[in-house]
């Protein structure tokens, strides 16, 4: 399933993050952070989805 996730988290990011922890703070930080640049997204996301 975390592959799904880590797929997901690389076409869209809060996506990805948002099927791992929920509307949770680490999904608004990876809204602000994909808004700013996709890449910190991309990184950040697929950080959330390996860590939880």
């Amino acid at each position: 399933m975390d592959l799904i996730r880590i797929l997901l988290s690389i076409l869209l990011p809060p996506l990805g993050v948002f099927m791992q922890v929920g509307f949770g703070k680490h999904f608004w930080i990876n809204i602000i952070l994909t808004l700013l640049g996709y890449f910190p997204g991309v990184i950040h996301a697929v950080w959330v989805i390996a860590k939880y």
